[in-house]
């Protein structure tokens, strides 16, 4: 298994991406500890996972929230007994223009998205600098590095997590903590649907419309991105630092 006896932290994790990335590695052999906003979804992905003889823990969290990410970070540690992985996966969606988009909107997509992120890495450093093979993994986008129409918070938000990806993984190379980001293109999650429900769109038209940018001609799953994510986490990485994985069929080629 690839991730034999690791031990992983994954925010965001009770749906879509986040989902995906907690049950391959609890398939790889990591005990993964989740923590979201969602108590419903994250205790069945914790109850699915240990059903199937891995090893999961649920704790509601709110990464805006300094001290639930605190709470957190502390209770998964002491449930697994360390940290290995820290899977940055948890997001806000806010889109809309510079005329459109009010302070609270840029106050919560930069709350969670960046500053959310940075408290969580802040508080599993400790943890971290224990582990013998650390690493870092953090869920940006292609809206990280390319502009898109009526989208300036989500994007501002995902370019200021590849740099902090990038500057992190600078400052901690000292302490062999390695630092990556994957960045997903279109990828049909519970989050598609609601963006299409804001557009006036039916969920697949959306689809249809985000398949024809791909060279593959179709929308990404969550599990394709989860793979990235395991890569980048595990030693087979282990000379990749400071990078960032591109999964989108192609579409920002």
């Amino acid at each position: 298994m690839r991730l034999s006896s690791k031990k992983a932290i994954i925010t965001g994790g009770s749906a879509g991406i986040g989902k995906a990335i907690s049950e391959l590695f609890a398939s790889e052999g990591a005990s993964v500890s989740i923590g979201d906003i969602d108590s419903n979804g994250g205790e069945e992905v914790v109850r699915n996972i240990n059903d199937s003889g891995g090893q999961a823990f649920f704790f509601n969290t709110d990464i805006s929230d300094e001290h639930s990410v605190e709470n957190f970070i502390n209770n998964s540690a002491s449930a697994m007994g360390g940290v290995d992985i820290l899977i940055n996966n948890a997001a806000a969606f806010v889109f809309g223009s510079i005329e459109n988009v009010e302070m609270q909107d840029w106050q919560k997509i930069l709350g969670v998205n960046v500053i959310g992120t940075a408290n969580v890495v802040k508080n599993c450093l400790p943890y971290l600098k224990s582990s013998a093979a650390p690493s870092i993994v953090n869920i940006a986008s292609v809206s990280s590095f390319i502009a898109q129409p009526e989208f300036i918070p989500y994007n501002s938000s995902k370019g200021a997590l590849l740099q902090l990806t990038r500057c992190l993984a600078l400052d901690l190379a000292s302490d062999r903590i390695r630092v990556n980001a994957v960045c997903p293109g279109s990828i049909h999650t519970s989050a598609t649907d609601r963006h299409a429900a804001s557009v006036g769109l039916k969920t697949e038209e959306l689809l249809s419309i985000a398949s024809q940018g791909s060279f593959l001609k179709r929308v990404g799953q969550p599990v394709e991105v989860a793979y990235a994510a395991l890569f980048l986490a595990s030693e087979e990485a282990s000379f990749v630092t400071g990078a960032h994985l591109v999964v989108d069929g192609g579409a920002t080629v």
